[in-house]
């Protein structure tokens, strides 16, 4: 008999069926065995009895340990009373292994699971997040390529920084230093000479000394770069991303999402809605008149400041003009901004309910000296930006780009407590396996 999966079985209202799994749940009588029967696709409750099956299939039935693999055969019936609206009424139950005693059982502290993340990838709960972080990654590419992007690859050993130098991580390469990549940026950039508009995701490297909710150390960031596109064209596109995002995984992930008991308010509201812009001048306005937090112009937001704005919009919100003073090397002034007290830039950042920043993005200076300059308050060398300072010698154009943090899409999505479960192993200051 050819196996289905049990959502697949169920589709098609098989009648005699041959499936293969993992017991996820099991109990049993003196007569009855039933076993909760766990694939990729769902869970099925198998009804074994004891005087209708052979002894070899009552013995595995009620000998099974959570977790072991078995072959299970039977005929499918329709139950309201079962938890799925079908059972199995088992007829032929084997071992592929017979698992020993789970580990997983009433320690389910964050931090044990964490210790056995290799294990816990199986429950329900990190089952649906893994199924709905593939449609999200699905959705990302997707929607490039529709608007005609090309996806391109970058190097993850980068000889300088692209944030900053204190987040490095520093890797030994062939009796030189290089680094893992913080940003495939400065690639793109040159990429856009010759496909004018590209994408990709890709893992992103920060040694952020940082353990909180929303931070990885290691990370996937999804990344666009266009040729002949400002900051302001930039910004929509990546509120079209994120629509575009939310409304796949509502419309295809709607099971895993009440496993998770996600309160979808929000999501329908952020994949229906015009996300406002706003800029950071006047963030820090409506922070001090709505909320009564009196921040310093100059100062970056923090957790707290973006999760206080947050309070007064439905949707995500893009803010505009951050001070210049703290803004990377790469990012122009914008000369023609009246509002400021000081130099702002042509950049933004979208910040989102419960994870803050979710996407950050610039026009991209063309002006050499400035980078230059740039590079040298900063304490970088020259000489690791070459290669970015000649893309401004050879037909330079006006170009912007952004990146988005998965995990933290991921997060607000799926409503998890800590960015930790939005990705399969996590990478954090104090933890690096398993």
């Amino acid at each position: 008999m050819k196996r289905k999966r049990i959502q697949e079985a169920i589709n098609e209202k098989c009648k005699k069926v041959l499936l293969q799994g993992w017991v996820h749940r099991k109990r049993s009588s003196s007569k009855m065995a039933f076993i909760i029967l766990r694939d990729a696709s769902g869970t099925i409750q198998c009804v074994f009895k004891k005087e209708t099956v052979d002894p070899e299939t009552w013995e595995t039935a009620t000998s099974a340990n959570i977790e072991s693999s078995i072959v299970c055969e039977g005929e499918l019936k329709q139950d309201e009373r079962a938890p799925t609206g079908y059972e199995l009424q088992g007829s032929k139950l084997r071992f592929i292994s017979k698992g020993e005693p789970f580990p997983i059982a009433r320690d389910i502290s964050p931090e044990f699971l964490l210790d056995v993340r290799h294990l816990w990838l199986r429950s329900r709960r990190m089952t649906a997040i893994l199924k709905i972080r593939s449609t999200v990654t699905g959705a990302i590419h997707e929607f490039f390529r529709k608007k005609g992007f090309y996806e391109f690859t970058p190097p993850i050993f980068t000889p300088a920084a692209c944030e900053g130098g204190s987040t490095l991580f520093e890797v030994k390469y062939f009796g030189k230093k290089v680094y893992l990549t913080q940003s495939w940026q400065l690639y793109a950039e040159a990429a856009i000479f010759a496909l004018e508009k590209v994408y990709d995701n890709s893992p992103t490297f920060r040694s952020e000394k940082s353990s909180t909710s929303r931070h990885l150390a290691e990370f996937w960031m999804a990344e666009m770069e266009a040729a002949f596109m400002d900051y302001k064209e930039c910004s929509e596109i990546g509120k079209a991303e994120v629509k575009f995002i939310i409304s796949k995984v509502l419309k295809e992930n709607g099971e895993e999402l009440k496993i998770l008991e996600r309160d979808l308010t929000d999501l329908k509201l952020a994949a229906t809605k015009s996300y406002p812009t706003i800029t950071y001048t006047q963030a820090l306005k409506l922070l001090k008149e709505k909320q009564g937090m009196d921040v310093r112009w100059g100062k970056d937001l923090r957790t707290v400041e973006e999760r206080k704005l947050m309070e007064l919009f439905d949707t995500p919100v893009v803010i505009t003009h951050y001070p210049q003073e703290i803004m990377a090397f790469y990012k122009p002034v914008d000369a023609e901004d009246t509002e400021a007290p000081r130099p702002v830039s042509k950049c933004f950042d979208m910040i989102a309910p419960m994870v803050g920043e979710l996407i950050g993005g610039s026009e991209r200076s063309t002006d050499i000296k400035e980078i230059e300059k740039n590079l040298k308050a900063g304490g970088e060398k020259l000489e690791n930006y070459k290669f970015y300072i000649d893309l401004r010698k050879y037909g330079s154009v006006p170009h912007s780009g952004y990146g988005l943090g998965v995990e933290r899409l991921l997060q607000w999505i799926t409503g998890c407590e800590t960015i930790k479960d939005a990705i399969p192993f996590p990478r954090t200051i104090d933890r690096w396996n398993p």
